[in-house]
């Protein structure tokens, strides 16, 4: 699906506002670089949205990052080495994609759907960490959980969940137990959160790690738009 021309202007603004820039940096950008310098921060994001490449951090990596192109600055590896010195760690690179609209996914059948975190919780415990730690569902405040049964017992099987940036974006998160992968619930949670948070007025946002084939695979089956990457490291 193609993204309307106003829905690019809002995620800018979105973004722009995030980043800590006046609302119409990203559109008034014209292909430079923007930089905001905060010693205070702790982290250092690199973001490239719709052409336009920003960097907020500490102004020491601003300066050290002044020649390198942005190419080379969505790579992890880059800013892990500009934050040596300062414990730069962790976070990675994920590719963004976005949406103002999209398809509604019908089951097959008849599902029951759970709103609250101690079922999305217990699905977590039947995840592997890193998928855990990557989705974080226990800090989205909008939960969608598909359960099942299991000899009687109602078990979480998948979770579409969403948290608000900005109150313009609905940042969409998915997690499925692994027993129940590759059976379409991915998509069917990711729907229904979709609709949620659409029926909200957000436009949607989906961010996935550039190295989850997985996640990259299902946001462009689901109808998402790439828009760019963010990069991102921790300080100290």
């Amino acid at each position: 699906m193609t993204l309307e021309p106003g829905s690019v202007d809002i995620i800018r603004l979105a973004w722009s506002r995030q980043l800590g820039f006046d609302d119409a940096a990203f559109g008034s950008a014209a292909g430079d670089r923007l930089t905001r310098a905060d010693d205070a921060r702790e982290s250092v994001d690199f973001v490239r949205l719709f052409g336009t490449s920003v960097l907020v951090g500490p102004q020491g990596v601003l300066d050290a990052a002044a020649g390198i192109p942005d190419e080379d600055m969505a790579q992890h590896v880059t800013l892990l080495t500009l934050t040596r010195r300062t414990g730069g760690h962790g976070l990675g690179a994920a590719a963004l994609f976005f949406a103002d609209d999209l398809p509604l996914a019908q089951p097959a059948e008849e599902l029951t759907v759970s709103h609250g975190h101690p079922e999305a919780l217990e699905l977590e415990s039947r995840c592997p960490p890193d998928d855990v730690n990557e989705v974080r569902l226990s800090t989205l405040p909008h939960v969608f959980t598909i359960m099942r049964d299991d000899d009687g017992l109602s078990v979480p099987v998948a979770c579409g969940a969403y948290s608000e940036q900005q109150g313009i974006l609905a940042d969409i998160r998915v997690l499925v137990d692994p027993e129940w992968r590759r059976r379409g619930l991915g998509s069917l949670v990711a729907s229904i959160a979709a609709q949620e948070a659409l029926a909200s007025g957000l436009t949607l946002q989906w961010r996935a790690d550039v190295s989850n084939k997985g996640a990259l695979a299902l946001s462009r089956s689901l109808g998402f738009t790439a828009g760019g990457i963010q990069t991102s490291v921790l300080l100290g």
